[in-house]
């Protein structure tokens, strides 16, 4: 299998990290929730008035 064909395949595959990571991030409000269980998924709920924003979520667990 070529190089470019390897590298391909891994890039669905994402990257878990083994040791835990700092993240520096920069906002202007923070919730910390508990994902529950929907379907075959995770779901949080957060306020109405955070619909249309940028979230950014990290697993800290």
């Amino acid at each position: 299998m070529a190089d470019k064909e390897k590298k391909e395949k891994n890039i669905d595959k994402p990257s878990m990290p083994q040791t835990k990571v700092k993240f520096e991030v920069y906002g202007e409000e923070m919730i910390e929730k508990e994902v529950k269980s929907s379907g075959n998924s995770g779901r949080i709920y957060l306020p109405p008035n955070w619909v249309g924003h940028t979230v950014k979520i990290i697993k800290v667990e």
